[in-house]
């Protein structure tokens, strides 16, 4: 997969002691710290695993787990608090994040065993989706991962929708088309949609240039119900605005507040879907009435580009269709990972400069001689660990021992001196 947690045994063996070990630094290591850090801020959103999310209902987005000792059959998830304090030692599939879930520890599903963190809940979360990913299995080929039976583990892809991982030789691709990377092999799509989702989505490839990645694709086309012809290879957006569909200028929304809305515009989360739309000169982007519309399907993987989302219609008939499908959550731009992973980001920085501000508080409160204290042992272990990497055989990888030597050198010296 493209973002796992990293897992505590990754770490062990970073240094060792068999000679034909490779060599790293001390950055290099560092730099593999900060990076598994981040990787596993970014997966979790920021959430220190103190908390259980319960109280927080359903949330937008969230790392789940599923813990196959207490419920085998994979019908349940529970939060990141509870995969550490309620499940440790378990059998846990880490779910990497679902949409709208609020976590299932310790309710009807779990028999007699009881959330540590939050125990009155609910008997069960009905709103909550499960798939064979509860069980431990991806993609069509209901394989696990990391597959045991694989030569090599390859790289998967989620889907935005139903959220399954896919194996790339198992997308549904032709070798006629392309799979959207730059020179480089990095995508060049923001989310990918599968074979089986794109059925319900038909209506994206509506959007050529606008919605849909570089790949070569054929546009979609769909069948208007009711004698109203059928639209056909539509045109790029910039030609459609010009002729049949609508202008941007035109395509305004008024919402309770009078303020006006630009067709594309996210609407504010606090409003109502059908609030976005309340004016019923609202003409539609795609000229397309696609609640009725019969598309004619070319069974397909969509790749989607970077702000996809903001491209999409907001007529009244559209948002019907959307909420009949139960993807209205697509117009949400805070579902998708890039703004989830934003959002990671950005409680990493604030819990690192409130940390750093802890340190800076703490020394300032100190007397004059712990300063001094404090100092003069930074500078102690500066010199030290300044002796032990010149002293050091530099035809050698320092091994784990040499680190555990020096800092036992350490410790008598400063008893020495006490």
């Amino acid at each position: 997969m493209n973002s796992e947690i990293p897992k505590a045994e990754e770490m062990d063996g970073s240094f060792e002691d068999e000679d034909d070990s490779p060599a790293v630094t001390i950055g290099e290591y560092l730099d593999e710290v900060e990076e598994r850090e981040l990787a596993a801020d970014l997966v979790l959103g920021g959430d220190d695993g103190k908390e259980c999310t319960y109280s927080k209902g359903y949330m937008k987005r969230q790392a789940i787990f599923s813990c196959l000792t207490c419920t085998p059959d994979g019908n349940a998830g529970v939060c990141t608090a509870c995969s550490l304090s309620c499940h440790d030692g378990h059998q846990i599939v880490e779910l990497w994040t679902k949409r709208n879930f609020r976590c299932d520890c310790g309710n009807s599903k779990f028999g007699d065993f009881y959330c540590k963190i939050f125990a009155g809940k609910d008997a069960e979360n009905v709103e909550n989706l499960y798939n064979h990913n509860f069980k431990g299995l991806y993609c069509t080929c209901g394989r696990p991962y990391p597959d045991p039976d694989a030569v090599e583990q390859g790289e998967m892809i989620q889907c935005c929708l139903c959220e399954d991982w896919f194996h790339e030789e198992h997308l549904g691709l032709e070798l006629s088309d392309e799979f959207p990377r730059d020179d480089e092999g990095e995508p060049l799509y923001e989310d990918f949609i599968c074979k089986a989702c794109s059925e319900v989505c038909f209506f994206l490839k509506l959007y050529p240039g606008v919605v849909r990645a570089s790949g070569k694709q054929p546009d979609a086309t769909v069948e208007v119900s009711k004698g109203k012809g059928v639209l056909e290879a539509m045109p790029p957006m910039s030609d459609a605005f010009s002729h049949s569909s609508p202008k941007i200028d035109d395509a305004k929304a008024t919402i309770s507040d009078g303020k006006e809305l630009l067709q594309g515009e996210n609407c504010d989360n606090s409003k109502v879907l059908s609030q976005c739309t309340s004016s019923t000169n609202i003409r539609c982007l795609l000229g397309v009435n696609i609640v009725s519309a019969s598309p004619v399907l070319d069974g397909k993987p969509i790749f989607l580009s970077k702000n996809w989302r903001d491209a999409l219609c907001k007529c009244s008939n559209c948002l019907e269709f959307y909420n009949q499908k139960r993807i209205a959550f697509l117009l949400d731009k805070e579902d998708s990972i890039v703004e989830y992973e934003k959002m990671a980001k950005q409680k990493r920085e604030e819990k690192l400069q409130e940390a750093e501000g802890a340190e800076v508080n703490f020394f300032n409160n100190l007397g004059h001689v712990e300063k001094v204290e404090i100092l003069n042992g930074i500078e102690e272990m500066k010199d030290g660990f300044r002796t032990f990497l010149e002293s050091a055989d530099s035809s050698k990888p320092i091994t784990e021992a040499d680190v555990h030597q020096f800092f036992e050198e350490i410790k008598k010296k400063r008893r020495r001196i006490q």
